[in-house]
């Protein structure tokens, strides 16, 4: 089995703010280890695929930024995308290049480079797996994370009848849903959906060119010239391009420790803690102070009875919130002056 690795690492984290910039996005932070959310990525990608068969696709703007942080992936591996044009176009342009490098039958690995991962291991066997599914069974293969908690942040995924021991076919995809439908739906046995994908190259451009007009076009029209099909094609998400409509759609559960870490507040669930379960990152010196989130690139922080907060330093800005609020920053981004929109 050729195998290839794809990692989508694109946006900007904007709920990362002020830490996070279009310049100095998320998945180029040290947010969980000492190391760039990316750079860990890649290296749980290694036993999957060496570096000359890694993909990245990102933003254009961040491709030299990617290529420094990743030097061992050749650099004409990191693609980047001349405008943001939905999962469904990386993914197929990515496909494209690796079956006229490999051929159809190449196997093709989709991760998203701002994952925490707990259970390494685990992550790369269920990978490894769902590689294999893809190729024997000749199926479209997602990894359904089981959910650890009825989360309305993420989309589900309801599995259904059993094709062989670990695998299921997918009965549908469920949109984020309210959070009293979300605790229903675990104890019915969804799972989460991850955006965690297998398949042989050729397997996803053929239901691509079948079932998703807003790529196929083109796909045809522009498949050697990376310019011309970025700026031809329609946005949308892999899932509801093409995984929604195909019949080829199978799931694998996946039980690692996942989290996609998408707020300040989730760095508490992916952190170590101290005894008062704050979760730090650089100098902190709490009293009577618990379940906090801080992180400083500098100065020392000093709490003193306070709970749940999160304190974020950079430069000459600190951003002091709730965990409650944390979760969603866009009200605040909107109301910030331009001289403090971008630190």
């Amino acid at each position: 089995m050729i195998c290839w690795s794809v990692v989508l690492a694109g946006g900007v984290g904007s709920r990362f703010w002020p830490l996070s910039t279009p310049t100095r996005p998320k998945q180029l932070l040290p947010l969980i280890t000492s190391n760039s959310m990316l750079a860990d990525s890649l290296s749980r990608l290694v036993p999957l695929s060496p570096p000359e068969r890694t993909l990245i696709l990102t933003n254009a703007s961040l491709a030299p930024a990617v290529r420094d942080l990743a030097r061992d992936v050749p650099r004409e591996n990191v693609i980047p995308e001349p405008r943001p044009a939905g999962t469904c176009a990386a993914l197929a342009w990515a496909a494209s290049v690796i079956a006229q490098t490999d051929g159809p039958d190449a196997v093709m690995v989709c991760v998203h480079a701002d994952w925490a991962i707990r259970d390494v291991p685990a992550f790369q066997e269920t990978l490894t797996f769902a590689a294999k599914v893809a190729l024997e069974k000749r199926a479209l293969v997602t990894v359904g994370i089981v959910p650890s908690r009825p989360d309305p942040g993420f989309g589900y995924i309801q599995p259904g009848d059993a094709v062989s021991d670990r695998v299921q076919r997918v009965e549908r995809f469920v949109e984020k849903p309210t959070r009293e439908r979300a605790a229903e739906m675990v104890d019915a046995g969804y799972l989460w959906n991850s955006g965690i994908f297998a398949w042989c190259v050729g397997d996803l451009l053929d239901e691509i060119r079948a079932l998703t007009p807003e790529v196929a076009p083109a796909l045809a029209a522009h498949a050697h010239d990376r310019e011309a099909f970025f700026a031809a094609v329609q946005s949308v998400a892999i899932d509801v391009g093409v995984l929604e409509r195909s019949a080829r759609v199978l799931v694998v559960p996946g039980a690692f420790g996942w989290d996609d870490v998408g707020t300040w507040a989730a760095l508490h669930r992916v952190r170590t803690h101290d005894a008062d379960n704050n979760a730090a990152s650089g100098r902190l010196h709490a009293l009577q102070s618990h379940g906090n989130v801080v992180h400083t690139e500098g100065a020392p922080v000093v709490l003193y009875g306070v709970d749940d907060l999160v304190v974020v330093v950079r430069d000459s800005v600190v951003l002091v919130t709730t965990r409650d609020k944390a979760s969603d920053l866009k009200l605040l981004l909107d109301s910030l002056p331009p001289d403090l929109a971008t630190p």
